[in-house]
């Protein structure tokens, strides 16, 4: 499952519209059904206006009805070069994350297949503030 995920992140990549800071991200998304959803990261000139890969990938996802997530892998990198280093998700994809993820959702930033990090959505957001806080 993990190196699938990589993959399809890796892959996403290449669809990323990244014109101004030309940093292309990747996501793949695994369903509760075990589907996967990827997206990539598209930039406007208006940065407020841009979307990033994780998000692309949820939303896709949830517009096609699936709305429980057990993992995600993410790749970023500089455009035309293999990452160098680890794209954890900013703090709006966590809170997107956070609204559809399981207690056990696991988050795997990556380099490649071989060289990787993985945690647990909690650990990058701990005390996290979701649905059940507002019931």
């Amino acid at each position: 499952m993990r190196e699938n995920l990589i993959r399809a992140a890796l892959d996403a990549r290449n669809t990323a519209y990244a014109p101004y800071s030309h940093y292309t991200v990747g996501a793949a998304l695994l369903t509760s059904e075990g589907m996967i959803y990827t997206g990539s990261n598209i930039e406007n000139a208006s940065y407020g206006a841009s979307n990033c890969a994780e998000r692309t990938a949820i939303f896709k996802a949830v517009s096609q009805g699936h709305k429980l997530f057990r993992a995600i892998a993410i790749t970023g990198g500089m455009e035309g070069a293999e990452p160098v280093d680890y794209a954890w998700p900013c703090g709006i994809c966590r809170q997107v994350m956070q609204e559809f993820a399981e207690k056990d959702f696991v988050v795997i930033v990556a380099k490649n297949v071989a060289d990787f990090r993985e945690c647990f959505l909690e650990d990058l957001l701990p005390h996290g503030f979701g649905g059940e806080s507002i019931k």
